[in-house]
């Protein structure tokens, strides 16, 4: 678990990537839960469509620039891929992604347009896991450099401190 300092830190080292988005409520839902208080926190309105931004944002802009210069790896169908991407892109660094081939086109599209260079594999966590792997050991042995890899729970807890951290100052008192 990431420290209050930690979270602090992240929020600080991704702001300037990332869109503040609303915390809103519904007076609806309350009701139906009871009459508790409900808080939404809008990441449909971040970057990428999502909160995974924030946690690729914080991992790829923490990284040293001898492990940046080399780029990140990482494997993922959807949002965590074009996080990644856009966070490369953003630091001016390479990133490479295994895709599934059953991955939706539109997600595909977002990953390149971002930037992220794809490389497919078969639908499952092994070929994934294998092909980011091999993709890794491939490059090292042609150009002796390896890339980072960026898994999608990676520098999310401290990157998603920074909403707890905005929605205990927007509630209600």
């Amino acid at each position: 678990m990431a420290s209050y300092k930690t979270i602090q830190e992240a929020a600080e080292r991704i702001k300037p990537y990332v869109k503040e988005t609303p915390v809103l409520t519904s007076s609806t839902l309350n009701e139906l839960a009871g009459g508790k208080h409900l808080f939404f926190k809008c990441e449909i309105f971040q970057k990428v469509g999502a909160f995974k931004f924030r946690g690729a944002s914080n991992a790829v802009m923490k990284l040293t620039a001898d492990e940046a210069k080399q780029g990140v790896v990482t494997h993922s169908s959807g949002n965590h891929a074009q996080a990644l991407a856009l966070a490369a892109k953003l630091r001016g660094i390479p990133a490479y992604v295994i895709m599934p081939k059953t991955a939706p086109v539109i997600k595909k599209k977002a990953v390149a347009g971002y930037g992220g260079k794809i490389y497919e594999c078969e639908p499952n966590l092994a070929a994934r896991s294998t092909t980011c792997c091999f993709w890794n050991v491939r490059t090292y042995v042609l150009t002796a450099l390896i890339s980072r890899v960026v898994f999608p729970s990676q520098g999310i807890d401290c990157g998603r401190g920074d909403e707890a951290d905005r929605c205990k100052i927007h509630s209600p008192v």
